[in-house]
């Protein structure tokens, strides 16, 4: 079996689990799941101190209580910006000068500690601008030690997303769609991330070259050069990504997995993935090297750098209907990015000996009719990852019975029931 797939008995076998309660607490071990979460002065909450299982996770409550501030918080134990993107700034409660998210985690490996806050200036000064000239102050400790940034933390722990705004992922514009591949390819490769942030940086020295009007070819060819190099390799780790998905996605289909979310048919759209279908890397790389470098007068007139992996798109299609996911209803859009991203979980969990990423699903069930939350439920209870889910309704999450965990979110603070 090759190492992106996942076989129809590993597929049928992770179903079954749904009713047996004793083979899902056997495979605890390998989940990655928070027990504990502290926030201090985040969003609405002054205080709030939770722990958790390994269950599936819900939160209910009105709109406006604070469910996606929980979410929120739990997101930042991972890489990046979080859910929201947020400056980090806008994430303190009104009138505070700081904020902190502190968790322990268990982990295949271990327990492990993460916190993460707002760094205050010498004279508590959180200024939005302060925090900008600190690298946004973002504070990140593992085990107590402090780190370099966020990045380390894709060593302990992986999450994936679905968040309302991605509800038009597939009708909204490319670079969406390309944050979402570029997030999952961060889960099965954590260098990925790196590969990114260099081309963007080249590719900022370049513009920024542009518009000055610089005219000498010899400054900007070791900037074209980096851009070359790491633009090739993120447009071969997105084409690998892809391909890994389409064969899990093949396992589900085949092992009638997921029935109730149509399997999507991937394809990368892109001069870069276009060439290197057809020719070895090492002359798509000296192919965009060279044409950086004619092009640098269009590019100077448009004010940015017009071809690269930056450009790429993720073509999605509703297979079993053979139309593009965007002129499909919003129920089976929503559906097609469910079934999506339960095809990239499979995958997370072959490479990583069955320790899915965390899944947060705020506002999960909007959009999808009763039978498909029931099956979305079966999914999430068998997949060997704790998942963190949201929603005004707690009787939408009546299917999940007893194998869940269940809290109330009221103006900030949150209580269990049922």
């Amino acid at each position: 079996m090759g190492e992106g797939s996942v076989s129809s008995e590993m597929a049928t076998a992770r179903r079954a689990d749904v009713a047996d309660p004793g083979a899902m607490a056997g495979a605890s071990g390998k989940r990655v799941w928070v027990e504990r979460l502290r926030l201090t002065d985040f969003r609405n909450y002054r205080s709030l101190s939770l722990s958790v299982g390994p269950a599936p996770v819900v939160l209910s409550g009105a709109n406006g209580s604070g469910k996606t501030n929980l979410l929120e918080a739990v997101s930042l134990l991972t890489s990046g910006q979080g859910l929201r993107r947020a400056p980090y700034p806008e994430l303190a409660r009104v009138g505070a000068t700081a904020w902190a998210v502190a968790a322990h985690l268990n982990t295949p490996l271990g327990g492990v500690d993460i916190g993460t806050g707002l760094a205050e200036g010498p004279d508590g000064d959180r200024r939005p601008e302060r925090s900008v000239a600190r690298n946004t102050g973002r504070i990140v400790r593992v085990d107590g030690e402090p780190q370099s940034g966020s990045g380390v933390l894709a060593d302990h722990v992986e999450m994936v997303w679905l968040i309302p705004a991605m509800d038009g992922l597939f009708t909204g514009p490319a670079s969406d769609r390309r944050r979402f591949l570029d997030r999952l390819i961060g889960c099965l490769h954590p260098s990925y991330r790196t590969l990114l942030g260099q081309f963007e940086r080249a590719m900022q020295q370049r513009n920024r070259l542009l518009a000055d009007d610089v005219r000498d070819g010899a400054r900007f060819e070791a900037f074209e050069r980096i851009m070359a190099e790491t633009g090739v390799a993120i447009a071969a780790a997105r084409a690998v990504a892809v391909a890994e998905l389409a064969a899990a996605i093949g396992a589900r289909r085949d092992a009638g997995a997921g029935a109730l979310f149509p399997w999507a048919e991937l394809a990368l759209v892109g001069t870069l993935e276009s060439a290197l279908a057809a020719r070895p890397a090492i002359e798509v790389e000296d192919d965009y090297f060279a044409l950086l470098g004619r092009e640098r007068e269009r590019d100077r007139v448009a004010g940015r750098t017009l071809d690269g992996p930056h450009r790429s798109d993720l073509a999605v299609g509703h297979g079993p209907k053979e139309l593009p996911a965007k002129v499909c209803s919003t129920g089976e859009q929503k559906a097609l990015l469910v079934g999506l991203v339960l095809a990239h979980c499979d995958v997370v969990g072959q490479r990583q000996e069955g320790a899915a990423p965390i899944l947060i699903l705020d506002e999960i069930t909007a959009h999808l009719d009763p039978l498909r939350r029931a099956a979305l439920f079966e999914e999430v209870v068998c997949l060997g990852s704790q998942t963190w889910m949201s929603g005004t309704d707690p009787e939408a999450f009546a299917a999940l019975g007893e194998r869940a965990q269940f809290f109330r979110v009221e103006e900030g603070r949150i209580t269990p029931f049922r």
